[in-house]
């Protein structure tokens, strides 16, 4: 099956970005039931995957609720991408195979993996022609503009990119030496629609449902992937697509819902680890995204960045919400529009 016939483009399909410790199976399913349409997994080491590392290898689990979708690897040796591959198609069975040229993480940078790639466009091409051949399913990439102002040229990338193989590109219009700085050149994403016949999914500084249609319509992009913009806001996907479908934006969830949401969140992931009591300290991260812009909540973040089990997490969320119905959390006064200014997104 081709990555044409396997997504739905005619409708512009959302990705969940792949982001390391942030879109695990627990998370992509429920970015999946709030209306993502593809998911990819947190970025896996090809060197890991052929090593058999035992922590590496749990990155690849995943439900079938969750499909389609992608694994992705990185990597800089096009014979090791293409046994990690291969592997993984045999051994987990996931739609596509997507090929990690964007992470401008420095340990992935320093060993030429990631965006570290892009400065060297003979290697690029190797490495997908290589994946490509090892496995029937399909195989995307996700680059950035390029690994620095010097080389910035996407829509070379891209030719690059199709030429050797790949039946997708999702572009993340800023450099690696940009990291996250700045604002992203969304005019890129409409040079490489423009250049190349693949699809091309657009990503980078989408933080509400009309970021989505304004770069749906600035751009032309095929689909578009939503990255830090999902962090403690699942229901982005929601707005998204409403937005994208013409419709009225869907309500911002109350308190209550959002703290429903994030305890769902945290039992699903401890649900999933192997080890309870790490998947709650790891997923203190989560619940500084999901109380991001109550009322008192630094105070409220504090005590949540101490808790060790799900029982301590659902007695601090609860015991804010009790302060919070009764209006006596500082600077808040007990009048509803305060309860309702307070669910709006920061």
């Amino acid at each position: 099956m081709t990555i044409r016939e396997l997504i739905p483009w005619k409708r512009t399909p959302l990705y969940l970005a792949p982001q390391a410790g942030v879109s695990e199976s627990p998370f992509r399913r429920l970015c999946r039931a709030f209306g993502a349409d593809v998911v990819v997994s947190e970025f896996v080491s090809a060197e890991g995957i052929c090593q058999g590392n035992e922590r590496t290898l749990e990155y690849l689990r995943f439900d079938e609720a969750e499909r389609p979708i992608g694994v992705q690897i990185f990597g800089a040796d096009p014979q090791r991408m293409a046994e990690a591959a291969a592997f993984v198609h045999e051994t987990f069975g996931p739609d596509f195979i997507d090929i990690n040229f964007g992470c401008p993480v420095k340990k992935v940078v320093k060993r030429n993996g990631g965006s570290g790639c892009l400065r060297d466009l003979e290697l690029v091409a190797r490495i997908i022609r290589a994946v490509a051949a090892a496995t029937p399913i399909p195989t995307t990439v996700k680059v950035r503009s390029g690994f620095d102002q010097a080389t910035r040229d996407p829509v070379r990338i891209g030719l690059v990119c199709e030429e050797a193989g790949a039946e997708a590109i999702c572009l993340h219009p800023r450099t690696r030496t940009d990291m996250y700085s700045g604002q992203a050149r969304w005019e890129e994403i409409a040079a490489l629609k423009q250049a190349v016949s693949i699809p091309v999914i657009g990503n980078g500084d989408i933080r509400s449902g009309e970021d989505a249609l304004r770069m749906r319509t600035e751009t032309g992009c095929d689909g578009i992937m939503i990255a830090r913009g999902s962090h403690g806001d699942p229901w982005i996907f929601r707005e998204a697509r409403a937005a994208l479908d013409g419709q009225p934006l869907p309500t911002e969830p109350d308190v209550e819902e959002r703290f429903e949401v994030c305890l769902d969140h945290a039992r699903k992931t401890i649900a999933f680890e192997r080890d309870s009591r790490r998947a709650v300290l790891e997923f203190r991260k989560h619940l500084g995204w999901y109380t991001k812009g109550l009322p008192s909540g630094r105070d409220l973040r504090q005590e949540l960045f101490e808790v060790t089990s799900i029982e301590e997490m659902q007695e601090r969320l609860a015991g804010y919400l009790d302060r919070y119905r009764a209006g006596e959390l500082r600077g808040m006064e007990s009048g509803s529009e305060h309860r309702a200014a307070a669910a709006v997104r920061m």
